[in-house]
């Protein structure tokens, strides 16, 4: 087994298969505002298929875990892949950004902020 510092290890919550990236393969972009965090790999082809096939048939809202170099899980919705830019390699090497959002969990003021959209009324509501 791999030493758990030197990969990014990431498991399915509902069957808890997972797949290890080393992350001298890894540059992991985040945005604050809306909370996605996007993983730039660029990994020999043979690393970014089994990356691509672990993910294939995934929901857009598939529930993970990601454990960055043994620091410990925190869980993420799948938001897709997608194919990276940069093509300028040998034909060993491939580039694919991985799309991860963290769980958002609304406080009690959002909850009181919540606009409903729904125009279903419960039975009763007009007598």
């Amino acid at each position: 087994m791999y030493s758990d510092e030197n990969y990014i290890k990431i498991t399915k919550v509902k069957d808890n298969e997972s797949i290890e990236i080393h992350q001298n393969y890894v540059r992991l972009r985040e945005s604050t505002h809306n909370k996605l965090m996007a993983f730039n790999i660029k990994a020999p082809l043979f690393e970014t298929a089994e990356i691509e096939r672990f993910f294939d048939g995934f929901n857009s809202s598939e529930k993970l875990k990601v454990n960055i170099g043994g620091t410990g899980s925190f869980g993420v919705n799948f938001r897709g892949i997608i194919d990276g830019k940069e093509k300028n390699f040998s034909q060993n090497q491939d580039h694919i950004i991985l799309l991860l959002e963290e769980y958002y969990c609304p406080t009690k003021e959002d909850l009181k902020n919540f606009k409903r959209v729904s125009k279903f009324m419960p039975r009763g509501y007009f007598n």
